[in-house]
């Protein structure tokens, strides 16, 4: 079934446990996500950036997400634009049907930030729509945006006086909040370190109210090798250690957005499906192990988000 995120995150803070949310842009992925969530009794949350818009067209996406709720009606599912880059995108996909949109205006200053934030919150909620907003700037680019690497400079951690003042100002559902993650599979030059600190301050000013964490995929290095061994080219790729992502999980974080660790676990085994067996040229033959794969990195990643046996 089609739902928000209200009743999902109040169950999700009060249990200590995070909802996963996975972009999607095929149907194979689309596939391969929720019947992981199946067979881990999930509930589950599907993004649609701006890029897999342009990729697919919103109304294949739409319809793909729409099969999956019939053909999976156990399943409490999020249809959510994430990373709306403006508000009239976020005004469309309210319009066309999803239930949550993010307005990402983070990179704009402060009171631009919440005066952009306000307009989509007003005009969501008046359609009963829940609205993600972003506070901090996550270092590193999104991948749409046509740049792999999380090197960039430019991030600024989430102040939390600030969080509280934005929550109060906009009355925004969610609140993505930047206390190290990065975008990309490339997220750490060094030791992996996340603000906890920050996070448990944030989470006290803000008690109750769900906080989201973007740019947190793992970058399990099981795919890597996969990718690296059948022609890619991925050195010293990494990402946010799965301890650190249980624990933000038990600290106010209720949705943890995956993208790298899907988009490598399917290159990964089509990569390998195509060099063992190079006679190939039947997609069902490539997409199908990847479809697999897919499914088998989500029941893994529900487990780490401690949101399985839910529904």
């Amino acid at each position: 079934m089609l739902v928000d995120t209200k009743a999902m995150f109040k169950k999700a803070y009060e249990g200590n446990y995070a909802i996963g949310a996975f972009n999607v842009n095929n149907m194979e992925l689309i596939q391969g996500i929720v019947a992981g969530a199946a067979e881990k009794r999930a509930p589950l949350i599907l993004q649609i950036s701006k890029g897999a818009r342009e990729y697919a067209s919103p109304i294949y996406l739409k319809k793909l997400i729409e099969a999956v709720v019939e053909d999976n009606p156990e399943i409490p599912i999020v249809m959510h634009l994430d990373h709306g880059a403006d508000v009239e995108i976020c005004k469309a996909c309210v319009d066309g049907g999803f239930t949550s949109v993010m307005i990402d205006a983070s990179h704009d200053d402060f009171e631009e930030n919440i005066r952009k934030t306000k307009e989509v919150v007003d005009y969501a909620h008046a359609h009963g729509v829940v609205v993600e907003a972003e506070l901090g700037k996550l270092v590193g680019v999104q991948f749409d945006e046509g740049d792999e690497g999380g090197g960039k400079s430019g991030g600024a951690y989430t102040d939390p006086d600030q969080a509280v003042e934005f929550v109060e100002r906009t009355g925004v559902n969610s609140l993505a909040i930047a206390i190290g993650t990065s975008h990309g599979a490339y997220k750490f030059k060094g030791e992996p370190r996340l603000d906890f600190e920050r996070l448990e301050v944030i989470t006290k000013k803000l008690a109750g109210f769900p906080l989201v964490l973007h740019g947190a995929s793992t970058v399990i290095q099981e795919y890597v090798r996969l990718c690296n061994e059948f022609g890619g080219n991925l050195p010293g790729a990494k990402g946010v250690p799965e301890e650190m992502i249980t624990r933000a999980s038990r600290l106010g974080v209720c949705k943890v957005n995956i993208d790298t660790d899907l988009r490598l676990a399917m290159t990964g085994s089509v990569r390998k499906a195509l060099a063992e067996h190079p006679d190939d040229f039947d997609p069902r033959k490539y997409l199908g192990p990847a479809r697999e794969m897919v499914k088998q990195l989500v029941m893994h990643k529900l487990d780490i988000l401690g949101c399985v046996n839910i529904i």
